[in-house]
């Protein structure tokens, strides 16, 4: 069973699960999860590394700044390197899914001194989603939830009636395979629970301004911002793409070793963006085998 310790890093209280001894390897969750999305990571690679997974900042147990702009990628990827720092760590390997993954690119582009190994898990480099938002119409239409995520609406929406909207865009499918138990379920909603964490959450794509181009007129944005200029990848990087993701698409992988040119991908044409859930041993040895 992992410990959970706190560090008090770059402005913020930040809550991570940590188990084993060795080199760190650091698990960075998407919206809308917390630490515990890497429980069977934790216990796979505990053998052998130190295995950390935190909260992000605005998530379960970790701090909630108040404004939007502590939310910017320049913000969490330093969160990243301060608790690496605090670790007693100067290398790692960084593993990101979804918002995680976003930052884990921009943590590689900013601080590849930092890394011996970069896995990514269905997220798009910010380059390449930029791309994918102002050419692709299919990419366009299935990011169009992120302009709701950063309206005024989406709180009192996703919380209501016990968070049920969240639950069954998350939770009810991975429910009705086996792959989420009755006790995974409760953790989230727990998680989801805590006073300002489902804000903190949404505040991501507000402060990146992410999505596709709006119906005022306003242009598509990545999560490029600050990073404009060269983006390119200077790590061994491996990336995991569930083909089934309707959320990012495939597309997404188009042209990726322009930016990354150590690049290994690996696509699973039955995963979905939840892939870590659903083929938890899959993903474990295809890390390993990379690191």
């Amino acid at each position: 069973m992992p410990e959970h310790r706190y560090a008090d890093v770059n402005g913020v209280r930040l809550h991570y699960a940590t188990a084993g001894q060795g080199k760190l390897i650091m698990f960075a969750h998407g919206f809308p999860e917390f630490w515990y999305a890497w429980k069977a990571q934790l216990a796979e690679f505990e053998r052998d590394h130190q295995a950390v997974a935190l909260d992000m900042r605005g998530y379960n147990l970790s701090s909630k700044p108040p404004a939007v702009e502590q939310y910017a990628v320049r913000h969490l990827v330093e969160d990243l390197r301060a608790l690496a720092e605090a670790l007693g760590h100067r290398r790692l390997i960084l593993v990101g899914h979804d918002w995680g993954g976003a930052t884990a690119w921009a943590f590689a582009i900013k601080h590849p001194e930092w890394l011996e190994k970069l896995v990514i898990i269905n997220a798009p480099h910010p380059a390449v989603f930029a791309r994918e938002l102002r050419e692709n119409p299919a990419q366009q239409q299935a990011s169009e939830y992120m302009l709701w995520f950063r309206g005024a609406t989406a709180e009192p929406l996703l919380s209501a009636d016990g968070f049920a909207r969240l639950e069954q865009a998350v939770l009810a499918d991975l429910l009705a395979r086996g792959a989420f138990t009755e006790a995974d379920r409760r953790a989230y909603l727990e998680a989801w629970a805590q006073p300002g964490a489902l804000t903190g959450g949404l505040n991501y794509y507000r402060a990146a301004r992410v999505g596709p181009p709006a119906r005022d007129g306003a242009p598509g944005r990545a999560t490029v911002g600050e990073l404009a200029g060269d983006t390119t990848v200077r790590v061994p990087t491996l990336v995991l793409w569930g083909e089934r993701d309707t959320a990012l698409l495939t597309g997404n992988l188009d042209g990726l070793a322009r930016y990354v040119p150590d690049l290994t991908i690996r696509r699973i044409p039955d995963g979905t963006h939840w892939l870590v859930h659903e083929q938890p041993a899959l993903v474990n040895r295809l890390i390993r085998d990379f690191i």
